[in-house]
């Protein structure tokens, strides 16, 4: 049977502009992580099974339903990692790093989750994120949230998304909200969705998260958890409110942001956007204190957040355009040796230089053309015992004959594409 020649449902190829997009956000997210002074972590794409079951909890959608679980030949169970904090966290735990927190790590990569495919939701999709392991101040959070309007700001997207925020508070006002909250859903079951009934049973919090227009009327009614919050709570968030505001990150208060597993705590936060659909949190994140003791570590509190990089790269109004090389033009077998040797000159210095395999000038112009090319480089019979080569500027059509030994610093000088290492 001849193979499927096509992408498997909820994954995609990334090529052309659409790759240019993808490599931005990650790079931007990397280069302001490290400017914050994170230090780049890459774990594995899959774990045992155990460290999202654990963490995740066993009954929640994407355990029960999205996971990808498969038994390997060893017997051991498996998981394509959906999501990057139970992962980093391991990573911190069994690699020894945190015996000097606090530990600032950011990570990239692929996730994997079965869901139904629809626009910002695949099922091998990309996340950047940042975590914060070991600060239990305010002051974590705050840094946290800056850094993900930061994001933001460098892809030139902050104007069209909304930071949400809230606190769950600390375990004692949780405990006491969640009682509230059971007694309010119990009294409107019979208004409820089957999804909001389950989650009654398992994690009543997520209730607050469901889009059925019968559950957002049950839920527009419910107490909200910061009537419940401890003093202590109460003047940690508001903290993490006061220092945002002195920074000028706008945000709005959202009673019913949530995080259903019980290691979150305190302050959780969504930067939205409307322009994405149903999919439109593109940066979200909180604290999460009792996750690293929950997974065997020590009793650490964390904070940290994860950004759609599909997501993200839908929002970029423009691409980063693609780099334009220098063309390399020999003419005759003499003058195509050289051409090579000059090639990895060039190439050695940063700049991008593209030399065909074949074919004379006029092909390898049509080539240069295609190509978007800045500048042609010819070389010649002349040229070889001049020792110099031709510049041409392909925008304006100016001409130049330049010494080989002026032509690193020429081009340099005129702006053609380079990339260092």
């Amino acid at each position: 049977m001849a193979p499927r020649l096509q992408p498997v449902r909820g994954t995609r190829d990334l090529v052309g502009e659409e790759l240019r997009r993808h490599r931005h956000v990650v790079e931007t997210g990397r280069h302001l992580a490290l400017r914050y002074g994170f230090e780049e972590i890459a774990t594995p794409i899959f774990e045992f099974t155990e460290v999202f079951a654990r963490t995740l909890g066993e009954a929640s959608d994407v355990v029960t339903k999205e996971m990808y679980t498969f038994a390997d030949r060893g017997g051991d169970s498996l998981t394509l990692r959906p999501e990057g904090t139970a992962a980093v966290v391991r990573a911190a735990i069994s690699g020894g790093l945190l015996r000097a927190p606090p530990l600032k790590l950011f990570y990239q990569g692929p996730m994997f989750r079965y869901e139904r495919p629809q626009k910002g939701r695949l099922r091998q999709f990309h996340q950047i994120g940042v975590e914060i392991l070991g600060a239990g101040e305010p002051a974590a959070d705050v840094e946290a949230i800056v850094l993900g309007r930061h994001l933001l700001e460098e892809l030139g997207v902050a104007a069209r998304t909304r930071l949400h925020l809230n606190t769950l508070g600390d375990p004692e006002s949780r405990a006491r909200y969640r009682e509230a909250l059971v007694a309010h859903l119990e009294a409107h079951r019979h208004r409820l969705s089957a999804d909001s009934l389950r989650r009654l049973e398992r994690n009543p919090l997520r209730v607050l998260d469901s889009k059925d227009p019968g559950d957002r009327e049950v839920v527009a009614t419910a107490p909200v958890l910061v009537d419940f919050l401890s003093a202590g709570s109460r003047a940690f968030y508001a903290e993490v409110r006061a220092r945002l505001a002195d920074l000028g990150v706008p945000f709005v208060e959202d009673p019913h942001l949530v995080r259903g597993l019980d290691y979150y705590t305190h302050t959780t936060f969504e930067f939205l956007t409307e322009e994405l659909g149903a999919q439109g949190a593109v940066v979200a994140g909180g604290r999460y204190d009792g996750l690293v003791r929950q997974m065997g570590g020590p009793d650490l509190p964390g904070v940290g957040w994860a950004a759609g990089v599909e997501r993200l790269a839908m929002l970029l109004s423009t691409s980063p355009p693609p780099p334009r090389p220098t063309a390399l033009v020999p003419i005759g077998e003499a003058a195509e040796r050289e051409a090579w040797r000059l090639a990895l000159a060039l190439r050695r210095a940063g700049f991008v230089v593209d030399l065909a395999y074949r074919g004379g000038p006029r092909p390898r112009m049509k080539r240069a053309d295609r190509l978007g090319c800045r500048f042609a480089l010819f070389l010649g019979e002349e040229e070889l015992a001049a020792g110099t080569v031709k510049l041409r500027d392909l925008d304006s059509g100016a001409e130049t004959a330049l010494p080989r030994a002026r032509l690193s610093a020429e081009l340099e000088r005129l702006g053609a594409a380079r990339i260092r290492s």
